[in-house]
């Protein structure tokens, strides 16, 4: 194995795992709504739909038209996951069944 890709692939491991744990042991107590803590966590659920998004579009450099099919049911499942109930997490959930689905069915 590559020894960069592995190097690469522990420094987004380890950061992903920060930014998922780190917010749980915050002390909202004393976080003010407009602060820049209240805004960086605000920001989270959005950046994933976003990291989910461009891991999507990765595939469309190759104009493959199946890779635009997934994209299109993925982007339509968050879309409609989040209108449903207004939740990051749903719609998060709703966009990856979606992509996933489309992938098993082309």
């Amino acid at each position: 194995m590559n020894t960069d890709l592995l190097i690469t692939a522990l420094i987004v491991g380890i950061g992903t795992w920060l930014m998922r744990f780190l917010p749980t042991r915050i002390d909202t107590s004393a976080i003010t709504p407009d602060g820049p803590v209240s805004r960086f966590l605000d920001a989270t659920g959005p950046a994933a739909i976003a990291a989910l998004c461009v891991a999507s579009f990765l595939p469309m450099m190759e104009a493959d038209w199946s890779a635009l099919t997934m994209l299109a049911a993925g982007v339509a499942g968050t879309f409609l996951g989040f209108r449903l109930r207004r939740d990051i997490s749903l719609a998060c959930v709703c966009g990856a069944a979606a992509y996933g689905l489309a992938y098993w069915l082309v």
